[in-house]
C-alpha cells in the first residue's frame, strides 16, 4: 500500500470516529457505539471505502494494548485482589455455560457435526475486554466493585478461551492434540502474569532514576510506549506461533500482559499519575482506531438476510450468548440481584475477540458460510447493543445500594459461588 493511501485511510478513521463519537455523546449514547458505527459505515457493510489491512490491524493492536495498559494503571489493586474469588467464579461459569449451551444447540437442534458444535461453543465463550472496559468507562463504573469483578473475569475468560480454541483448532487441522504446544501456551501465560509485578517494579525504578538525569521533556511517554511495544513483540515471539501465530499471543499474552504490568506500576502512585497524564493523549489517539477496525471487520453483506436458517440459528445462538454470560453473574449468590445482573450484562459483548474466534473456525474449514454469517450477526448484536443495555441499566439502577462504590470488597468465602444459594 502506498503511503498517501494509508494516510488518507487513517485520516478518514480518525475524523469519522471523532464525529460519530461526538454525536453519540450528545445523544446520550456510549461513545464506543459511535466509533464502531464509523467502522461499519466506512467498511464493507456500507460504503466499502476501507478494509482491514495489516497496517490498520497493527495500529488497532497498539490501541487496545495501550487501553489495557491504562486500565491497569487505574485499577485499584486491593479491590481487584479482593474481587479475585468472585472474578474466578464469574469467569468459569461465564465460560462453561455458553460453551455447553452452544454445543448442545448445534448438536441437538441443528444436528451439526461434533467439531462444528465444539468450535461454535468455543466462539461463544469470548468476552471483549476492550469493548467492555470502554463501556464501563463511558458510564463511569470502571473502578466500581462490579467493574473490578468484570475486569478480572474478562481477563481469565479470554485466557481460557484461547486455550480451548487452540485445542479445537489443532484437532480440526491435525486431527490430534499436541500437549507440548498447549503446555507452552499455558506456561507463557502463567510466566507473564507471574513476572509482570517484578518487571514492572524494576522498570519503574529505572525510569524514575533516568528522570532525575534527563535534560529533555517526554521521557515518560516515550519510555512507557516503547516498553509496551517491546513486551508485545516479545510476547508474540514466545506465543507458540506454530500453533496459532499471532492469535494466541495477541489475545492471551500481549494484550492481557499489560493489565498486571499497569497494575504493578500503579503501586507507585505519584509516578503512576505522571505516567497516566503524559500517556493519555497517545492512548486517546490510538484507541478509536481499534474500535473502528472492529466495525470494519463486521461485513454484514456476508449475511443472506432472506435465509430462514440464518434468522432461526442466529436468534437461538444470540439467546444462548446472552444467557450464558448472564449466568456467570448469577453465581455470586450472596450479592444482590442488581449487582449480579450488572456483572452479567457487562460480560456479554464479544467484539473483536468473538470475530477472531469465528474467523479461526472459518479459516480452519470448520464453519461454512451460513454458520459463519450467523455468528457475525451474533457478534454484531452483542457488540453494538450491549452498550445500550448497560447504559439503560445504570440509568435505572445506578444508585442502587448494591452498586455503591466500596473501598474493598467485603466478601466472605461463600461469596465466590459454587454453593447452594
Amino acid at each position: 500500500m502506498e503511503a498517501h493511501v494509508f494516510f488518507l485511510q487513517l485520516a478518514l478513521i480518525l475524523i469519522s470516529a471523532r464525529i460519530l463519537a461526538e454525536i453519540a455523546n450528545r445523544l446520550g449514547i456510549p461513545t464506543v457505539i459511535g466509533e464502531l458505527t464509523a467502522g461499519i459505515i466506512l467498511g464493507p457493510s456500507l460504503l466499502g471505502w476501507l478494509e482491514v489491512t495489516l497496517q490498520l490491524q497493527l495500529m488497532a493492536e497498539i490501541g487496545i494494548i495501550l487501553l489495557l495498559f491504562k486500565v491497569g494503571l487505574e485499577t485499584d489493586l486491593d479491590r481487584l485482589t479482593a474481587a479475585g474469588r468472585s472474578a474466578v467464579s464469574v469467569a468459569l461459569v461465564g465460560f462453561a455455560m455458553p460453551f455447553l449451551m452452544g454445543y448442545a444447540l448445534a448438536r441437538e437442534l441443528f444436528d451439526f457435526p461434533p467439531m462444528v458444535a465444539l468450535m461454535l461453543g468455543g466462539t461463544l465463550t469470548a468476552t471483549s475486554i476492550g469493548v467492555t472496559v470502554r463501556i464501563l468507562q463511558d458510564v463511569g463504573r470502571q473502578n466500581s466493585t462490579e467493574g473490578q469483578v468484570v475486569l478480572g473475569a474478562a481477563v481469565l475468560d479470554d485466557v481460557l478461551g484461547v486455550i480451548l480454541l487452540a485445542t479445537l483448532y489443532q484437532i480440526s487441522v491435525e486431527g490430534q492434540i499436541s500437549l507440548l504446544a498447549l503446555g507452552r501456551i499455558c506456561a507463557f501465560i502463567g510466566a507473564f502474569f507471574l513476572l509482570a509485578p517484578l518487571l514492572a517494579r524494576i522498570l519503574s525504578a529505572v525510569i524514575q532514576k533516568l528522570l532525575g538525569k534527563s535534560t529533555m521533556p517526554g521521557l515518560i511517554p516515550s519510555a512507557i510506549i516503547a516498553l509496551v511495544l517491546l513486551f508485545a513483540s516479545l510476547a508474540n515471539l514466545l506465543g507458540a506461533p506454530e500453533l496459532l501465530g499471532g492469535f494466541a499471543a495477541g489475545i492471551a499474552l500481549s494484550r492481557r500482559f499489560f493489565l498486571p504490568f499497569g497494575i504493578s506500576l500503579a503501586h507507585h502512585h505519584a509516578f503512576a499519575q505522571r505516567i497516566d497524564v503524559q500517556t493519555t493523549p497517545i492512548i486517546q489517539l490510538f484507541t478509536p482506531i481499534f474500535f473502528v477496525v472492529v466495525g470494519l471487520s463486521l461485513d454484514l453483506n456476508q449475511v443472506d438476510w432472506s435465509s430462514g436458517f440464518i434468522w432461526l440459528f442466529s436468534l437461538a445462538t444470540v439467546t444462548i450468548a446472552i444467557l450464558g454470560k448472564l449466568a456467570g453473574g448469577q453465581v455470586l449468590f450472596r450479592r444482590h440481584m442488581v449487582f449480579r445482573t450488572a456483572v452479567g450484562i457487562s460480560m456479554v459483548p464479544r467484539g473483536e475477540v468473538g470475530l477472531i474466534f469465528a474467523e479461526l473456525g472459518r479459516a480452519s474449514g470448520v464453519f461454512g458460510p451460513q454458520v459463519y454469517a450467523a455468528l457475525v450477526i451474533v457478534i454484531a448484536y452483542t457488540t453494538m447493543l450491549a452498550p445500550f443495555w448497560i447504559k439503560l441499566f445504570y440509568r435505572r439502577y445506578g444508585n442502587h445500594p448494591s452498586l455503591a462504590f466500596e473501598k474493598r470488597l467485603e466478601e466472605s468465602p461463600s461469596d465466590s459461588g459454587f454453593h447452594p444459594g
